[in-house]
C-alpha cells in the first residue's frame, strides 16, 4: 500500500507542477498574477466527470458537503489543491526509519 500511496502522491505532484507552469505562463503573459482555479480547469478539460461528481455527491451526503465543502476546495488553485493532495498521499506512504538504527534488534 506504501507503493501505491507514494505512486499517486507522484502523480498528484507532476499535476501540480504542470497546473503551476500554466500558470506561470499565464502571469507572465498578462503580466499580473494569474491562479487558475481547479473546478475551472476541470469544467474547461472533462466538463462530464465534474458533473458526475458532483451528482455523486449530492446523492449520496447531505448537500452541504457540496455547497460548503468541496466546492470550497475546487475554488483554490489547481496547483495548490494538487500538492495539498501530493502531500497527503506521500505522508500515508511514508516510512519512519528506526530510531535505534539498522541492526537494532
Amino acid at each position: 500500500m506504501r507503493l501505491v500511496a507514494r505512486v499517486i502522491s507522484l502523480i498528484f505532484l507532476v499535476f501540480a507542477v504542470l497546473a503551476g507552469l500554466v500558470d506561470a505562463i499565464q502571469t507572465v503573459a498578462a503580466g499580473e498574477v494569474v491562479l487558475t482555479p481547479l473546478i475551472e480547469t476541470w469544467s474547461l478539460n472533462s466538463p462530464d466527470t465534474l458533473d458526475f461528481v458532483e451528482d455523486l455527491f449530492t446523492r449520496h451526503l447531505a448537500a452541504w458537503v457540496w455547497d460548503d465543502g468541496v466546492l470550497w476546495v475546487l475554488a483554490q488553485p489547481a496547483a495548490a489543491v494538487f500538492l495539498g493532495l501530493s502531500l497527503l498521499f506521500y505522508l500515508s506512504g511514508y516510512r519512519r526509519r528506526n530510531p535505534a538504527g539498522r541492526f537494532a534488534a
